[in-house]
């Protein structure tokens, strides 16, 4: 049986979730639904090429079927997905390398606006918002990791907590932390320019 997205669409996360159980068709559907989402994060987070973050995504899928009868109903479905498909990238690069996964954080589109506008910065601002961008790549990994889930993905607390199986007390923390270095990185980046200026 091929279902439609519009079929999907009708259905409640629980409701693939049981009838994936019931019958394999009804998978295909957590894949519509997330697959896109958790691909970008994928590529987001790693030096991964496209085609390879895409195999990497359908390995991760695999786990999740084989996982589906573990999953608790009481962890939203989302944070699930990615704390499997986070650990599975994380997994794979230390396999392939011998070491751990260096966040290589990457995007295309404009900074998210509640970043900017947490650390009160005009997003209208081309150079400031270039400056916020390089503060955000320089973070450690375990603040990139947080500001990614919180600002890019726009997860909350709870959810960051359950990804990353960390207490929500540790994710403000290091979302706070993160803040600090992103706005003292920024402004020395700021103090830097205008001290180097255009020599006459």
């Amino acid at each position: 049986m091929i279902l439609s997205g519009a079929h999907c669409d009708e259905l409640s996360d629980a409701e693939i979730i049981r009838k994936s159980l019931e019958q394999v068709d009804y998978f295909s559907c957590l894949y519509l639904r997330y697959g896109p989402r958790l691909l970008q994060y994928i590529q987001r987070i790693s030096s991964y090429t496209p085609e390879e973050a895409e195999d990497l995504l359908q390995e991760a899928f695999i786990k999740i079927w084989k996982n589906l009868n573990a999953y608790q109903p009481s962890l939203k479905l989302s944070s699930w997905l990615y704390r499997i498909v986070h650990n599975h990238v994380i997994s794979t690069w230390r396999k392939q390398h011998g070491q751990d996964m260096t966040y290589t954080l990457t995007w295309d589109d404009r900074l998210p606006e509640d970043l900017a506008e947490d650390l009160e910065y005009d997003d209208a601002d081309e150079d400031r918002m270039s400056r916020l961008r390089r503060a955000v790549q320089a973070l450690p990994d375990k603040y990139q990791e947080v500001v990614t889930l919180k600002y890019f993905e726009e997860m909350n607390y709870e959810e960051i907590s359950d990804v990353l199986k960390i207490p929500e007390g540790t994710v403000a923390t290091r979302l706070n932390r993160a803040r600090q270095m992103m706005a003292k990185f920024c402004n020395k980046s700021l103090t830097k320019t205008n001290t180097d200026g255009p020599r006459r």
